[in-house]
């Protein structure tokens, strides 16, 4: 062999190293489907790529999903429920990370009538939910208030593919009928529209199997009603998370969003003139997949 091409011989097989990638951190690190690890985050902490890999598919990708905190509840009355978190995965190995550490914001959910926090990691940023009051805007929107209110949009700032959906329209057809608000937004549905003696429900959240077996996030939260007039029923919260909401003749306040789901808060009732307080949102989470083996 000449010694030009024993010496490049030399230098590819000392530049081939282990196929897959290492990494530490998180409240959890998981084994699923036998070949792959999930790392996840429901608080901030640092995720620490320690080598990656020469596999051109699977080396140095990851699979990842990142959930914003949703938003709060509206209180005082006939308000809205929030918006989910805003919900970004990839679902697919084609994010490309480097050896380094990467810190993880996990956003907290929205206090009542305030917007949920935003979630990180490296350059993907998910917006927290939009509050449950008029223009709760964010990864997905809160819903109107009754009648006259309006709603929150979602998927703001705006990502491809979108993190969420707008909240719940009110209707507009008469104080009298329309004693309920609008549902927030969820990851995977727009928040209903109230209608007559009834609340606009959350709209539902997104599977995902990133963890190994398919959970739903992202829920949006129901609206806040008038129990004692004409019997005015609450929305119920979206599936993975939402907060139902309230309307004080058969339940309390607004409930919470579920936590580490970015769920929205319920939105508050009214009873007899006794007006309740919208439901905080649940916090997010982080879930980093990769192959390992």
């Amino acid at each position: 062999m000449p010694l030009g091409a024993n010496k490049a011989a030399i230098m590819a097989a000392s530049n081939t190293g282990p196929p897959f990638m290492t990494a530490t951190g998180g409240d959890s690190v998981q084994t699923v489907d036998t070949d792959y690890k999930v790392h996840t985050f429901l608080s901030s902490a640092d995720f620490v790529v320690q080598t990656v890999g020469s596999d051109g598919t699977y080396g140095s990708k990851v699979w990842h999903l990142v959930l914003a905190g949703g938003g709060g509840g509206g209180s005082g009355g006939e308000r809205a429920g929030g918006g989910a978190g805003g919900y970004r995965d990839n679902d697919a190995y084609d994010f490309a990370v480097s050896a380094a550490t990467y810190e993880i914001t996990v956003g907290a959910g929205g206090a009542v009538d305030a917007a949920g926090s935003d979630s990180v990691f490296s350059s993907i940023t998910s917006a927290g939910g939009g509050h449950g009051a008029n223009d709760g805007q964010g990864g997905s929107g809160g819903g109107a208030k009754w009648a006259s209110g309006s709603n929150g949009e979602g998927n703001t700032p705006s990502t491809t593919p979108s993190q969420g959906n707008d909240g719940g329209i009110g209707n507009s057809g008469g104080w009298q009928n329309n004693r309920g608000a609008g549902g927030g937004g969820g990851s995977a549905a727009v928040g209903a529209q109230n209608g007559e003696h009834f609340a606009g429900a959350g709209g539902n959240g997104s599977q995902m199997s990133i963890t190994g077996s398919q959970v739903t996030r992202g829920g949006g939260g129901g609206g806040g009603a008038t129990g004692s007039y004409n019997g005015t029923a609450a929305g119920s919260g979206g599936s993975g998370g939402g907060g139902n909401g309230s309307n004080n003749s058969d339940n309390p306040s607004g409930y919470e969003g579920d936590a580490n789901q970015g769920g929205g808060g319920g939105g508050s009732g009214n009873q007899g003139g006794q007006k309740s307080s919208g439901g905080t949102g649940g916090s997010g989470a982080v879930f980093i997949r990769y192959k390992f083996q």
